[in-house]
């Protein structure tokens, strides 16, 4: 075999690799990103002195349809506001009670997404 002929190979392997992690998230019901789009929604504004800033690090998001998608299920969470920085993949979450790390871990059960840290800011 020659040298263009292993790299068509090895580049082949890769795409087929990629399909297939794809195809089997896809029929395991996990998501896919941008296979639905999330809709951005208005900020969601929080009444009251802000008493704790936590920053969250989240794995699994990859576009914008996932930066509204976690923001929005942060946004859920009573007395509390977040916003994704995706290049960071980091949530900062502004609270106006304090909410445990697990409330915040469970907003985003089930979702796809992972937080891996929580810090206080």
């Amino acid at each position: 075999m020659n040298a263009p002929t292993i790299i068509i190979g090895l580049v082949l392997l890769v795409l087929l690799y990629i399909a297939g992690k794809h195809a089997y998230r896809l029929f395991h019901g996990e998501p896919v990103c941008c296979q639905t789009s999330t809709p951005s929604v208005p900020k969601k504004k929080l009444h009251g002195d802000i008493v704790a800033t936590k920053i969250a690090d989240i794995e699994g998001m990859t576009c914008g349809n996932c930066k509204n998608r976690v923001e929005m299920l942060l946004d859920e969470i009573d007395g509390a506001s977040a916003k994704v920085n995706l290049h960071y993949h980091q949530a900062t979450i502004r609270m106006t009670r304090i909410v445990s790390d697990d409330e915040i871990r469970k907003a985003l059960d089930g979702s796809g997404y992972t937080i891996t840290s929580i810090q206080k800011k």
